[in-house]
């Protein structure tokens, strides 16, 4: 083989083997996590069940959802909630604006602005963005907001600190640029930094804060099953039985 066509083809070798290595997630074992294409899967938000009594955990989202056929892959909490177990601040569920944005101003994590909302499309397009910049469609499917942001813009939000002594377990979402889904839950307590650290580093240049200490997660690819839990909106990843 001549020396040119060789070095070529090393050439060639070397790009793909670093374009297949910057596509693998980074392995970080404090956390459980789970990436959703929606392209090829199925990704809603629960709240009730058919007669409109509140799931509240990912045990009775399963057993619900395996009596229509389904089987849950992927199942975590998905926002903050009232004592009823009513959403707290925005959710739309098949296309449906359940309970509104909230944009007033509160103490909490909730309230630490920028807060956001995530968002899939009928499109099978998932968003993460600050709520001052969402903005209601019709081609919006699922939303639930929640907060403080984690990620905007590529940067970790302003009011955390590295080295912060809030530790907690937490769980959250943001998107990658290629479109995917990050769903990730803290296997210990951790910093609102940490955290919001690690989305950035999975590439996420928008990730947002779901719950903390009372944050589950359902995986069992991953032997991480947790199905107790008393929540109100939940994300269940699903195919058919």
């Amino acid at each position: 083989m001549p020396a040119k066509v060789a070095r070529a083809l090393l050439g060639l070798v070397l790009v793909v083997a670093v374009a297949c290595s910057s596509a693998q997630p980074e392995k970080d074992s404090r956390f459980v996590s789970y990436r959703v294409d929606l392209r090829t899967q199925t990704l809603r938000l629960y709240w009730k069940d058919d007669v409109g009594q509140p799931l509240h955990s990912l045990q009775r989202l399963n057993a619900w959802l395996q009596g229509r056929g389904q089987r849950l892959v992927f199942g975590m909490n998905a926002g903050m909630y009232k004592a009823d177990n009513a959403p707290q601040g925005l959710f739309i569920q098949d296309s449906r604006v359940v309970t509104p944005l909230d944009t007033t101003t509160g103490s909490g994590n909730f309230y630490l602005l920028p807060n956001g909302v995530f968002y899939t499309t009928v499109a099978h397009q998932a968003v993460v963005c600050p709520t001052a910049a969402f903005r209601y469609s019709k081609a919006i499917a699922y939303a639930t907001q929640s907060g403080p942001m984690l990620v905007v813009g590529g940067r970790i939000h302003p009011a955390f600190k590295p080295g912060s002594p809030n530790l907690n377990v937490r769980n959250g979402v943001g998107v990658l640029p290629d479109g995917r889904v990050v769903c990730a839950m803290s296997k210990e307590p951790i910093s609102l930094y940490d955290f919001a650290e690690y989305f950035r580093r999975q590439g996420c240049r928008n990730a947002l804060y779901l719950d903390g200490l009372v944050s589950r997660t359902y995986l069992p690819e991953q032997q991480w099953v947790q199905t107790d839990g008393n929540f109100g909106v939940m994300i269940g990843v699903t195919e058919p039985r």
